[in-house]
């Protein structure tokens, strides 16, 4: 591989993580938001080493005009190097899509721990709610605040076994690779394709012992709404549009 063409594969790698974290929010389908300021200059970076290269290039190149050489090619690398194609142009033409049901479903949901005492909850119904905090609620309050409540919790469809379904959110620490999820159970409401994004609103399902380990993660639905994948769709937190 000539320099001019490594320098065009570097061109091309840049150009692919500035669409999808400066010009797109593609990125967020991968990383957590804070690790977008990285991959902007990630990619400026090799967009200028790209750069670089190829005035270099040309500059030999023009300088050479005995062609006087070694004899060999000092510019080769190994042809592995051309698998850096494949990432970039999918970057550029054909983004992964995001994580979702089939992630989810094939991990056990992640341990939610509640480290402080339980204040009181507001007296707004439905009572907006993250998937984390019924969780603890159900499982670790022993005030039982959650019980008759009516909640709205969102995330993305994760299709359980007979027709039942878990209403899903992935969580990142750094990036997809690490991804964990949280579940809620659904009782009732409509089949919904998997991935799916929904917001339910509902009172928890009875079972076991409220405030303890035996009682079920789980909603009685009273409305389930489709809404579009928020922007922090790899987090726990209330939708941010």
């Amino acid at each position: 591989m000539r320099s001019s063409l490594q320098a065009g594969l570097l061109v091309l790698c840049g150009l692919g993580l500035l669409h999808i974290s400066l010009v797109t929010d593609l990125c967020l389908r991968y990383v957590k938001e804070g690790m977008r300021p990285l991959l902007i200059a990630s990619g400026v970076v090799l967009l200028l080493l790209g750069v670089a290269g190829a005035v270099l290039d040309r500059r030999e190149m023009g300088g050479d005009t005995h062609g006087h050489g070694h004899g060999h090619d000092h510019s080769a690398v190994p042809r592995v190097a051309w698998l850096l194609l494949l990432p970039a142009l999918s970057l550029l033409f054909y983004a992964p899509p995001a994580l979702g049901a089939f992630t989810a479903a094939r991990q056990s949901a992640k341990p939610v721990a509640h480290d402080s005492a339980f204040g009181p909850l507001p007296r707004t119904s439905p009572l907006p709610m993250t998937l984390s905090d019924f969780t603890s609620r159900v499982q670790q309050d022993r005030g039982q605040a959650i019980k008759g409540r009516t909640v709205r919790m969102t995330g993305f469809v994760t299709p359980g076994d007979g027709g039942s379904w878990e209403l899903t959110r992935l969580i990142l620490n750094c990036c997809a690779a690490d991804a964990q999820s949280v579940k809620v159970r659904i009782h009732g409401g409509p089949a919904l394709p998997a991935n799916t994004w929904v917001t339910v609103t509902g009172t928890w399902h009875p079972g076991g012992r409220l405030g303890t380990a035996s009682a079920p993660v789980a909603l009685d639905a009273r409305t389930v709404t489709k809404v579009p994948r928020p922007v922090n769709g790899y987090q726990d937190a209330l939708p941010l549009r």
